[in-house]
């Protein structure tokens, strides 16, 4: 056995002994075969950032072969509100990289996430997912280099309350049972999201906690490893989708809405990136934070408003992104910083060896330091278009290499502490702020629109979409009444409560 493979919990890497990348057509015919599968599904996303569902019955080999060669049709203007119904066939072809046995189906299945091909053959210029792999290409044509990203997934998790051992009150942060209730239905979720093929860092309880009308809200967070953006954007979409589909089953409430109710802590989709060269991790030089990585930085602040049309896609993402509050609105970055809106977290660049001072039997194992400096986008929640989100992020760093003046820019966005505090008054009144409604961040995107459509990579019909659905919310001055007006804010906050 493969001693890399050998504690992967993917049961189809299992079998096959191979790296999911290295998953040939013949290898997935020949694990249905010999594995008992009777179902093939496809999913991929659709224009309201959830997976949908096309299944198989597996009759015969042939048959087998033909939808895994060929996919299969589907009515795109179903999908995306910008395809016209007079020319909408689209193909559906599964990605064979991402196969995993379902873990809900009673019918042994195997599962597939597809990509989206046009009448011509040609993949789909305005899907999403494309998009994404677009950008990707161009990062790399024009620095050398390439992108990975991790996302850092909140939600809450309601149930009825047991009258017992209360956490308290927005102080739930890494809260262990007996008061944690759902650090099991979490770890459930990471072990088969991990069955899926995600690749996870770690799982906690988050800060947000509190009891209302005889249920119990608990905030929890999953985070991924860093992986190619195309993994990483599919990673997080199977994740969602198992997050909910295991709550239902368990009879659980679960939600990623932006904002939760007033007063408690929102959910965030905070992205990680780092750029690597080969097996080089390019973040840090010298110990420091490298000129590469504020190049990048630089890039995605200068077209931070127009990122929340594609990462704050409802309008009460606007009610979680307040000034002075939880998450950043202030467009600059800082150091281990969480009240700037790109931060830099620890990244393991000292030199002293911690393990054995934990651990003396380790004395004589220090190593380098890994390489695992990554910086943090804290401003999209999971109403984004994932791919759409991180295909911007990865457009905007690739911008900043193009920028002559960035890093004389990354020394002006630059805050060493919290960005709120009396010192840096004179800084924040000099410093942008994102938009403040998704008819605001309509009209960043309108403005720089041509940042994005460069080089092919966000076609103009997307843009279009994008902006004509964050119209239609007509939210200009939502956040205003909303604050004057409690029970019309919770009305707003339950219509998008399953948002993403």
């Amino acid at each position: 056995m493969n001693k890399t493979l050998s504690l992967n919990p993917n049961r189809v890497v299992q079998f096959l002994q191979k790296e999911p990348s290295q998953f040939r057509k013949s290898d997935l015919i020949r694990f249905v075969k010999e594995n008992g599968i009777e179902m093939v599904k496809f999913m991929y996303p659709a224009d309201d950032n959830r997976l949908k569902t096309l299944n198989f019955a597996v009759n015969s080999e042939e048959y087998l072969e033909s939808i895994l060669s060929y996919g299969e049709r589907v009515d795109g203007s179903s999908l995306f509100p910008f395809i016209e119904a007079g020319n909408s066939d689209l193909y559906v072809i599964p990605r064979y990289s991402t196969a995993f046995v379902d873990p809900f189906e009673e019918i042994p299945t195997l599962t597939l996430l597809a990509t989206f091909f046009d009448k011509d053959g040609n993949p789909l210029a305005s899907s999403p997912e494309f998009t994404l792999r677009k950008a990707a290409e161009e990062f790399r044509k024009t620095t050398g280099m390439d992108f990975y990203a991790m996302g850092e997934l909140e939600y809450y998790v309601i149930s009825e309350d047991p009258g017992l051992f209360h956490a308290s009150d927005q102080k739930g942060y890494h809260e262990s049972a007996p008061f944690a209730k759902f650090n099991n239905f979490r770890v459930s979720c990471m072990n088969l999201i991990a069955q899926a093929g995600g690749q996870i860092k770690y799982g906690h309880n988050e800060v947000g906690n509190f009891t209302l009308d005889g249920k119990i809200y608990e905030q929890n967070e999953i985070e991924f490893l860093p992986v190619p953006v195309i993994e990483a954007a599919d990673h997080l979409m199977i994740a969602k989708w198992i997050i909910r589909t295991l709550a239902a089953k368990q009879n659980l409430d679960v939600t990623f809405a932006p904002k939760i109710t007033i007063g408690k802590a929102g959910s965030g989709l905070h992205i990680h990136f780092k750029i690597m060269k080969g097996d080089k991790n390019m973040m840090t030089e010298g110990g420091r934070l490298s000129d590469i990585a504020k190049k990048a930085i630089v890039g995605i602040l200068e077209n931070a408003d127009a990122i929340t049309a594609m990462g704050n896609k409802v309008p009460t993402s606007y009610f979680r992104l307040v000034p002075h509050q939880e998450a950043p609105t202030s467009i600059c970055w800082g150091d281990r910083n969480r009240s700037v809106l790109v931060r830099v977290p620890l990244g393991w660049t000292g030199e002293k060896d911690m393990c054995s001072q934990a651990n003396p039997l380790e004395a004589d194992s220090f190593s380098e330091a890994p390489q695992k400096q990554t910086v943090e986008l804290r401003s999209a929640d999971c109403s984004a278009d994932i791919y759409q989100l991180i295909a911007a992020m990865v457009t905007s760093a690739r911008i900043g290499f193009e920028m002559d003046n960035a890093l004389e820019r990354a020394d002006e966005l630059y805050v060493s502490v919290n960005i709120h505090n009396e010192e840096n008054a004179a800084k924040l009144a000099q410093l942008k702020s994102l938009p403040d409604s998704c008819v605001a961040s309509a009209d960043a995107l309108e403005n720089k629109r041509e940042a994005f459509e460069a080089k092919g990579v966000f076609a103009p019909q997307l843009i279009d979409g994008i902006i004509s659905k964050l119209r239609k919310y007509n939210d200009a001055e939502l956040r205003k009444k909303a604050a004057a007006n409690q029970n019309e804010m919770m009305k707003i906050v339950r219509k998008y409560w399953h948002c993403g």
